[in-house]
């Protein structure tokens, strides 16, 4: 039975991942002007390899700190020590040829470096362990770690092993489920993967991707979250009405799923497709660096209950905020608890008026 982290009567709130790196242990202004790495990318970082771990923790520190001084519910490590979402997870597994790199082409459909399978993939070791027990040696809130899904890690690689895409997502599958029940050991409220691409890729999301992420999830017991959404803000501009790829994972054995609805605005009715599932809900713009008004913040939360009881929710940014300003993404943070809480008050009020 997954454990529970609904909170009676409110909107918990958290972040969907990615949290804004300080600018003295990454260089931004580099990370801004590529695409995600998807391959390692060392020289993205401004501290010397000696102490780079030990600025990592600092860094994760402060972004725990800043979750917590905002008033997030369920906190994350910000994921400060990755240069991307997922080449810290997918370049550390065997069958990956890191020093040989291949090349596929990105959502935005660029090409990029990316990791090139030569042979079986197979963990080597727990990837994010030692950053799960971090996290809960300096937190007593509830916690989420996140890893890179099968499905987007079979589209962000260059397969010159396996018969097919398939094989090659179901093979990342079982190096997510490893890591998954690892990380729930090491104290994981709340285990994350990220799909992206499954909306960037329906057909091949609905062909074998929903197959792969059953595998990565099959006989987990903790609570599990699927993020799908339609790319970094500071990269993919435009937004779509609606989602290509979503009524799929209803019966994907999850607990919740986490969409954006800010910047795009779709219509949240896509909700009755999901039943039973919680949904994190994207009430943060990250492309517009002016911080919402809780009022705004809490206008977008409301679009959900018709379709969502309050603790189905949990209000969050639409993605990652690692690209915004750290000043824009801290305030940000206090608009969202400010609008769940506006969100919440006005449920308790209602209740306590029909009783």
């Amino acid at each position: 039975m997954a454990r529970s982290t609904a909170i009676p009567d409110a909107v918990p709130t958290s972040l969907v991942g990615s949290y804004a790196q300080p600018d003295w242990l990454i260089d931004r202004e580099r990370l801004r002007d590529r695409f995600p790495p998807r391959v390692r990318a060392k020289e993205l970082w401004r501290v010397a390899p000696e102490y780079l771990e030990q600025a990592q923790d600092d860094a994760t520190l402060i972004a725990i700190r800043d979750q917590e001084r905002a008033g997030l519910d369920i906190i994350t490590d910000g994921e400060a020590r990755r240069e991307s979402y997922s080449n810290r997870f997918a370049t550390a597994l065997a069958g990956v040829d890191i020093e040989n790199p291949g090349t596929a082409l990105d959502r935005s459909g660029h090409p990029n470096p990316v990791p090139r399978v030569v042979g079986p993939i197979e963990r080597m070791h727990p990837v994010q362990v030692r950053d799960v027990r971090f996290l809960r040696s300096h937190t007593s809130r509830p916690i989420k770690i996140t890893v890179p899904g099968p499905f987007t890690m079979s589209q962000q690689a260059q397969n010159d092993f396996f018969d097919s895409e398939a094989e090659l997502a179901l093979a990342y599958a079982g190096a997510v489920y490893d890591e998954i029940v690892d990380l729930f050991a090491a104290g994981a409220d709340i285990v994350q993967i990220d799909e992206p691409y499954m909306q960037a890729r329906p057909e091949k999301a609905r062909e074998f991707g929903v197959a792969a992420l059953e595998r990565a999830l099959a006989g987990v017991t903790g609570t599990t979250a699927v993020h799908i959404c339609f790319g970094y803000a500071a990269i993919i501009h435009g937004r779509p009405s609606a989602y290509s790829f979503l009524p799929e994972l209803a019966a994907c054995p999850c607990d919740q799923i986490s969409i954006e609805t800010a910047q795009s605005g779709i219509d949240t009715a896509v909700l009755q497709t999901l039943p039973g599932k919680r949904i994190i809900l994207g009430v943060i713009d990250l492309e517009d660096v002016a911080v919402e008004s809780p009022e705004t913040v809490a206008a977008r939360l409301r679009r959900a209950l018709p379709y969502k009881r309050p603790d189905e929710l949990v209000a969050a940014p639409d993605c990652g905020m690692k690209y915004l300003p750290r000043d824009a993404a801290f305030a940000k943070l206090q608009a969202l608890v400010a609008g769940a809480r506006l969100v919440s008050d006005e449920v308790a009020t209602a209740s306590s008026a029909r009783t």
